[in-house]
């Protein structure tokens, strides 16, 4: 925890008020899930290797899905992946249409020292690398052919690492990224790089002084995915870790819409060998894998990713990596993490007031009022948690033990998965029926 920043520790807490998982700083209070890191461990060491690899999260709401997704992340960037972190939203991310995913993929693109938008970064390393190899090789870097000669090399070693695959207009926009680069003209450069990332908003003179027409289309958003990995790596990266969380969101789409998402998981999860250095990591609730309107109602994506598990015990290694609910110890260990962490203006006093006596009786009350189910108040706990040493840090006369007396959420406040725990209905699509997904292609 010495490690944190002071700016980190108040992201982590200004995100616990506000029900959110942090960003970063999450590694300070991770209890409880060694043995699931491990296992992301493994898969970024495959990854690394030059193996393309695919693995899914699963656990009820309230297990951690998204905070230990979040922590895959921070770990792949101290491990030098470039990484991407998205919400699946059923208005605006079908995995039908591929260029969606794409778009949001390149949006949340991120390393160690750029947290988003991190492409023109990317590019910029690759291209220097590019130039110094060249000037190891006997290159003159102020002959007038120097920048021919970086073009063109650009353009050989995106042929080699994609074996010609990577389209055409990939090149040329790259190529045009650079030249507009060493002619000093920033503005066009970030709108190409825009339009790499898959905006639809780059004007068409822009694009046809680069030779290109159009936008990248859901058929070639692969194939665009693709040359940004190679870059990625050729850049001196170690791969890619694309995170999609909350593909549970897919059962609430309509019908059509679901089933053509599923096929694209299906895709992603076939090709995903084809990738040598990028890990896909999904996270999802079991009803999502296990119900005949999720995955187990479309076989091929069922049959290759279901979950086994004996008695108690299931592999880490498998597919699915399970996680377990929390139980009043892990909920008592995370508090005691974050009483340790939080910026107390008088240390001595806050931990009297923020004793343990407290914390135990703040997850009795909170878990009493979801009906005893530990599992699904963890978000709940920690904002009040937060909330309650705030007030001990604030106000003088505050004793949380004389003081507190939790009131249950109103609905506004609370998430349609906990409304759905508390009232114990499930979560399914509006027009979910038992009809199995079709298997054809959709792309």
């Amino acid at each position: 925890m010495s490690e944190l920043t002071t700016r980190d520790i108040a992201h982590v807490f200004e995100s616990l008020r506000k029900g959110l998982v942090p960003e970063r700083g999450i590694e300070a209070f991770a209890v409880g899930i060694d043995a699931r890191r491990g296992e992301l461990s493994r898969q970024m060491d495959l990854a690394k290797d030059g193996e393309g690899t695919i693995k899914f999260l699963r656990g009820g709401y309230g297990c951690g899905k998204t905070f230990t997704a979040r922590l895959a992340v921070l770990d792949a960037q101290q491990r030098k992946f470039v990484t991407s972190f998205v919400v699946v939203s059923d208005n605006d991310l079908h995995f039908h249409r591929f260029d969606d995913v794409y778009r949001r993929v390149m949006t949340e693109l991120g390393t160690a020292s750029c947290a988003r938008g991190a492409l023109s970064d990317v590019l910029d390393r690759w291209i220097g690398q590019v130039e110094d190899t060249l000037i190891e090789g006997g290159a003159d870097p102020d002959a007038k052919d120097f920048d021919q000669k970086v073009r063109a090399r650009l353009e050989a070693d995106l042929d080699a690492a994609t074996r010609g695959a990577v389209p055409q207009d990939f090149v040329r926009v790259v190529q045009a990224i650079f030249d507009l680069k060493q002619k000093g003209n920033a503005a066009d450069a970030g709108s190409l790089i825009s339009w790499l990332c898959g905006s639809e908003n780059v004007s068409a003179g822009i694009k046809r002084d680069a030779g290109i027409k159009g936008e990248i289309g859901s058929r070639d958003a692969l194939s665009y995915l693709r040359g940004v990995l190679e870059i990625v790596k050729a850049a001196g990266y170690a791969g890619m870790v694309i995170v999609i969380d909350e593909a549970e969101t897919i059962l609430r789409m309509r019908k059509d819409s679901r089933h053509k998402s599923l096929n694209g998981i299906r895709q992603i999860a076939d090709a995903a060998g084809s990738y040598p250095g990028l890990l896909w990591l999904f996270t999802g609730t079991p009803d999502f894998f296990d119900s005949r309107h999720g995955v187990a109602g479309l076989a091929p994506l069922h049959d290759r990713i279901h979950f086994k598990k004996d008695g108690k015990f299931a592999s880490l290694r498998q597919a699915q990596l399970e996680l377990t609910p929390f139980d009043a110890e892990r909920l008592r260990a995370v508090a005691l993490r974050l009483r340790e962490l939080f910026p107390a203006a008088d240390r001595q006093r806050f931990e009297r007031a923020v004793s343990g006596a407290f914390i135990d009786r703040l997850v009795d009350e909170v878990t009493a009022g979801f009906k005893g189910d530990v599992g699904v108040v963890p978000r709940q706990f920690l904002r009040e948690l937060v909330t309650q040493m705030d007030l001990v840090d604030e106000q003088a006369e505050y004793d949380p033990m004389t003081h507190y007396g939790f009131k249950m959420p109103t609905p506004p406040t609370l998430r349609v998965e906990e409304q759905s725990a508390l009232s114990g209905t499930a979560l399914v699509a509006a027009d979910a029926d038992e009809a199995l997904v079709p298997k054809e292609d959709v792309w």
